[in-house]
């Protein structure tokens, strides 16, 4: 029987404020930590794709959530906030979550802890994100978004692969609007989560996502809805010409929308 696949974070030192005692109050102290996950399915068969993994930022982001959540005056409850927030995953089976004081001591003092999944009682990580459909000159929020490139109405060869040319077409549209935007291009939901998660806009290449979903279609407003459901999003807005009409939302999606 196979052991289960291991992904970890090593030596990551951060300066925070921590401590019960006095002395440690008003005073930045580095930590360290150590993160080491226990996978629940094994690596193979990912395919070499980082959608079919746990990603190594979900590590370093649940450190950062940690820290930000509150001030601690335990490393034992910092250890538990970040053991929580990487099991929220579902491909994390196991965590063992050390972390250290460097400043207290010449060497360094702190704790271990390993929790599993079913020790658990996981919070939902929701980052709020909006999804905007760039069919004219967007104003980009001061917030996580996801720019959704309007089809590049290029001409389609015949054949029977034209959804795959069309997807393909609308990549070359996210990256020549990322250029022109500054932004980075996401295509994957990893990188997308991470969008979310540090607050950054980035503009969507959606072939790797949808090429094997038949069901979606390979038109921009319809990948918009679609993507928009796909992330929970907090609203979806469409930045069109002057007398251009809203596109009519399907079924069931329920995400607030208006115009950019």
């Amino acid at each position: 029987m196979n052991s289960p696949d291991r992904i970890h974070l090593r030596d990551y030192v951060v300066s925070a404020e921590i401590g019960a005692f006095q002395t440690e109050r008003g005073h930045a102290q580095r930590l360290r930590f150590n993160v080491d996950v226990e996978l629940a399915t094994l690596v193979v068969g990912a395919d070499d794709e980082v959608d079919s993994i746990l990603s190594y930022d979900v590590l370093t982001g649940a450190v950062a959530a940690g820290l930000a959540d509150r001030r601690y005056d335990l490393l034992e409850t910092l250890a538990e906030k970040i053991a929580a927030q990487v099991l929220v995953h579902p491909r994390a089976a196991r965590v063992t979550v050390t972390v250290e004081k460097l400043d207290r001591i010449p060497g360094a003092l702190g704790v271990t802890l390993t929790r599993n999944r079913a020790l658990v009682a996981a919070e939902e990580i929701s980052a709020p994100i909006r999804v905007i459909f760039h069919g004219a000159p967007v104003n980009l929020p001061d917030m996580a978004a996801v720019l959704v490139p309007d089809d590049p109405c290029l001409p389609l060869p015949e054949g029977g692969n034209e959804r795959e040319i069309a997807l393909l077409a609308l990549d070359q549209a996210a990256w020549a609007l990322a250029g022109r935007l500054g932004l980075t291009v996401a295509d994957s939901r990893t990188e997308l989560d991470w969008a979310a998660t540090e607050g950054r806009a980035v503009v969507w290449a959606p072939a790797r996502m949808v090429r094997d979903i038949a069901t979606v279609a390979a038109c921009s407003t319809d990948l918009a809805f679609w993507l928009a459901d796909r992330l929970h999003a907090e609203r979806l807005e469409w930045s069109l010409a002057d007398g251009v009409a809203l596109p009519q939302a399907p079924q069931g999606f329920t995400i607030p929308t208006d115009r950019h």
